[in-house]
């Protein structure tokens, strides 16, 4: 995962994963190896979360043409005071 992640560190990448687990979206399973090797994967409660975020993801790639528009004017209006 943490190679998926750029730029986050092993310890905020646990510290994230922690939180996610305490929440109830995510569960963690450890394995008796070593190097101690953990495994993660999504709760039903985490994955009703991740469809929803899918949906939001969606929406702000389908309207990004919008929203730049929108700063743009923003901007113009900034400038034109």
């Amino acid at each position: 995962m943490a190679r998926k992640l750029e730029g986050i560190t092993p310890k905020m990448l646990t510290q994230t994963l922690r939180v996610l687990e305490r929440d109830g979206l995510v569960r963690r399973e450890i394995f008796p190896v070593i190097p101690p090797r953990v495994e993660y994967e999504l709760t039903e409660l985490g994955q009703n979360l991740a469809g929803l975020l899918t949906q939001i993801r969606s929406w702000s790639e389908e309207h990004v043409p919008d929203i730049k528009q929108a700063r743009a004017r923003a901007a113009a209006n900034q400038d034109g005071i």
